[in-house]
């Protein structure tokens, strides 16, 4: 920004001008007064220059040293003993060894993480008052002591020829084609109603492994009929007896179930259950299993399959199949919370378990427990 109408050239500060009376002017030397300085300093004219005599001063009276002048003169007597002498007394104990996969336990062999409930179907939900109805019927109905079966029920239930039970509240049709397979058809106002078969498929007396030394697996297979509704309103599990049967398996103590109209499983659990797998389809063939094992109580953790921590002298373990193959299965003890969820008692190889079917409004279906009809052999 420019605040007055002289040029550079007209400032009187500049060096430009002759006045250097201005402070902030530098004075220009005058063409006489630059010859002067010219003429006073002389330039020599000879580049050449001769080293001066002689070495530099610092190297007059420094003298090289002759290395042959040093002479090194050995130790007297001879050389140190290499001699090693060892402290007096026993050696120090060794440090036992610290076993780190003993003292850390390994992660992988941990149960995994329970899954969490809900408090109600996204479908269909029983009343309160049915729940507490069934509650109480439970708790005047205790589960029973394992019965001795007699031969021929033994052998039943080996060729799968097994009858079924139907309830009061059933409404609707329930027959025997054929041995071994039960069809069924309920009407659109048929309550929640539960069958069981009438021989248990589980006899703690006769299976047990526990006494017999072997692993038990117990199974059972619905179709469902093609011509079915969109969803299936039925539900197949087990149950150790008695059960109320105005209930649906997997509602009350001593049973464990899959609900097809949302696909959730059910173990002791008269609320919203546990997302499990996908709804019933009109035309699928759905099995149900268990399988019971000895457990080794004094066995130490190994690698392999995730463990229950639960010190229970059998491993129970539920498969589900859908259409030939399986689609899922839990471990009975390894996603129980403590705090959430009810206990499994009844479940875990020291009762007697039949099969449970549940219903309720329209469906129709078949129960078969005929191995040679089954889609998938365990």
């Amino acid at each position: 920004m420019c605040f007055g109408n002289k040029l550079k050239g007209e400032d009187p500060s500049s060096r430009l001008n002759n006045n250097y009376d201005h402070l902030n002017s530098r004075p220009v030397a005058s063409d006489s007064q630059k010859k002067s300085w010219i003429q006073t300093a002389k330039v020599p004219q000879n580049n050449e220059y001769a080293p001066p005599t002689g070495p530099p001063p610092t190297h007059q009276n420094q003298q090289i040293p002759n290395h042959n002048d040093y002479q090194y003169v050995p130790p007297p007597g001879p050389p140190p003993s290499q001699e090693y002498t060892p402290p007096p007394g026993p050696p120090p104990a060794q440090e036992p060894y610290h076993d780190w996969q003993t003292a850390v336990p390994d992660t992988s062999l941990l149960p995994p993480p329970p899954s969490l409930g809900n408090q109600r179907s996204s479908t269909n939900n029983a009343t309160e008052q049915q729940a507490e109805q069934g509650e109480a019927w439970c708790q005047q109905n205790p589960m029973m002591a394992p019965a001795h079966l007699p031969q021929g029920a033994i052998d039943a239930i080996d060729k799968g020829e097994i009858g079924v039970i139907k309830p009061r509240d059933y409404k609707g049709d329930l027959d025997r084609p054929r041995p071994g397979v039960w069809a069924g058809k309920t009407k659109a106002n048929s309550p929640d109603s539960c069958i069981t078969s009438a021989i248990p498929l589980y006899s703690v007396v006769a299976h047990s492994p526990l006494t017999t030394g072997f692993s038990r697996t117990i199974y059972y297979e619905v179709r469902i009929n093609s011509n079915n509704r969109r969803e299936v309103s039925l539900a197949l599990g087990y149950n150790a007896p008695p059960y109320p049967t105005f209930r649906l398996p997997g509602w009350h103590r001593g049973s464990l179930a899959v609900h097809g109209d949302d696909g959730s499983k059910f173990i002791n659990d008269r609320w919203g259950g546990k997302d499990f797998t996908q709804p019933f389809k009109a035309g699928d063939t759905i099995g149900l299993g268990m399988t019971f094992t000895a457990r080794d109580m004094s066995a130490p953790p190994s690698y392999g399959p995730a463990q229950t921590t639960v010190s229970v002298p059998i491993n129970v373990d539920i498969f589900f199949t859908r259409n030939g193959r399986k689609d899922g299965g839990w471990n009975l003890h390894e996603e129980g919370d403590a705090e959430e969820d009810l206990p499994v008692t009844g479940l875990e190889g020291l009762n007697d378990l039949y099969a449970a079917v549940g219903t309720f409004e329209n469906v129709e279906f078949e129960i078969v427990f005929n191995p040679g009809e089954w889609m998938y052999h365990p």
